[in-house]
């Protein structure tokens, strides 16, 4: 290239000289120069024409023939032409895999602008959600898709949860909206037909709810009896009376599993919002702090921070529910000796209800799943500890159902931190509820 620019340097010089020495005899040296300088300018007029037309008319065909740097130009031009429609054909041929794949699956795919219009979806989306494709093309999605629920879960932009409702088009279809964010804002919208997972779960809840419901009298009747017996221990021959401690606490136990079911298929099956109202948060943790304590029986120091100026909206008996679940947890899993902390405190625009505690710890592998029902980390202590299994999972359902989330901080040795963490939204000032009342 280098090479080419001398070249044309050169012919440059060339002419501006051809025309000096030609206007010489006659004295007309500046008028030379100037015819050579117009000589240079319409050759190069010449190939940016043949270059326009090229570019214009005819950019499918090989380029002019031409030679020094135009000729150079030209071939450039014509190869990164060349170039680029190769990459073009490859992504419409990646493009129309991608349609062709996204056509095939079973799973709604609709694909957003970063201002929520509509740009493409697949065959299913017209079946599950009803979109037209020669009228709602550029339409939001919104205007589409009107549930509250989906405006609320579009806008919020927290998207880590997928979303469950009915179709807009069949109530008896239930689907499940998850939404993805990716390029300039834009968003890929998912939606998946989970009717039978659905009404699998619903007959799980009801089978689980009905059964506790049956087992709950005879637990009563035999628990009634086995405290008769135990009053009448001295006249019960030696050998019966010895398993009576033993019948009590099973019985006993099976009770709390019991109601623990029951409360659970509750929260599943109610949606809540009824009872909510402003929570005295000094008395339910001093509350929750004498049960613990009665719980551990000395065992640990157990104590309150309450450094909140904000009173939680809620259900007075879930969240006391939730927070003696955490701190009974705390009293049986933290070890002999342990400082159990129960702590109310702002942070950021909403505010923490913690249950801290400086015992053994969790191993992180398990963190994901403990709300799990059932699940435990150490399945050899759970008889020994007395506990249902069941009660991290009510205070995920407790927190769901008061717009909060589960946080669990800990590692091995150096206790656990268990945060429910509530938004501003069901938050009051104090001195302004003191003022209502």
């Amino acid at each position: 290239m280098g090479r080419l620019w001398k070249r044309e340097g050169g012919r440059l010089a060339a002419l501006v000289a051809a025309g000096a020495l030609l206007g010489w005899p006659f004295g007309a040296i500046p008028t030379g120069i100037a015819a050579g300088l117009a000589l240079c300018l319409a050759f190069h007029l010449r190939q940016l024409h043949a270059l326009y037309q090229w570019l214009t008319h005819r950019p499918q065909e090989e380029p002019p023939a031409a030679s020094g740097l135009w000729g150079e130009l030209f071939d450039r031009l014509y190869r990164y032409q060349k170039s680029q429609r190769l990459t073009q054909q490859r992504l419409r041929a990646t493009l129309q895999r991608i349609q062709e794949s996204s056509e095939a699956m079973r799973d709604s795919v609709v694909m957003l602008d970063r201002h929520g219009d509509l740009e493409w979806w697949n065959s299913a989306a017209e079946q599950m959600l009803g979109f037209q494709p020669h009228q709602d093309r550029g339409q939001h999605i919104t205007n589409l898709l009107r549930d509250p629920r989906f405006v609320d879960y579009f806008h919020g932009r927290d998207y880590r949860e997928p979303l469950t409702l009915a179709s807009p088009i069949d109530e008896s279809q239930i689907l499940q909206f998850q939404i993805t964010l990716y390029g300039d804002d834009e968003r890929l919208v998912m939606a998946r037909d989970i009717t039978r997972l659905h009404r699998l779960e619903q007959m799980r809840r009801d089978f689980v709810a009905n059964v506790s419901h049956e087992l709950r009298t005879p637990l009563t009747v035999l628990a009634g009896y086995l405290e008769t017996y135990t009053d009448m221990a001295d006249q019960l021959p030696i050998r019966l009376g010895r398993g009576l401690s033993a019948m009590q606490a099973q019985t006993e136990r099976m009770q709390n599993l019991v109601d623990d079911l029951l409360l659970l298929s509750r929260l599943e099956i109610d949606r809540g919002g009824r009872h909510d109202g402003p929570l005295d948060m000094a008395t339910l943790l001093e509350a929750v702090r004498r049960d613990a304590d009665a719980l551990s029986g000395g065992r640990h120091v157990i104590s309150v921070e309450d450094e909140a100026p904000k009173t939680l909206i809620g259900n007075e008996k879930e969240v006391r529910s939730a927070l003696s679940n955490l701190a009974f947890n705390a009293v049986r899993y933290s070890g002999d000796g342990c400082h159990i902390v129960l702590r109310w405190r702002a942070q950021g625009d909403g505010a923490c209800l913690e249950v801290q505690d400086d015992g053994e710890g969790i191993d992180p592998v398990h963190l994901p799943r403990l709300t799990e029902r059932f699940y435990r980390v150490d399945k050899g202590r759970s008889t020994a500890t007395g506990g249902t299994g069941l009660g991290l999972a009510i205070v995920k359902h407790v927190l769901l159902r008061h717009d909060a989330r589960l946080e669990i901080d800990s590692r091995p040795g150096r206790g656990a931190t268990f945060r429910c963490r509530f938004p501003a939204e069901r938050l009051r000032d104090t001195i302004e509820n003191a003022q209502r009342a």
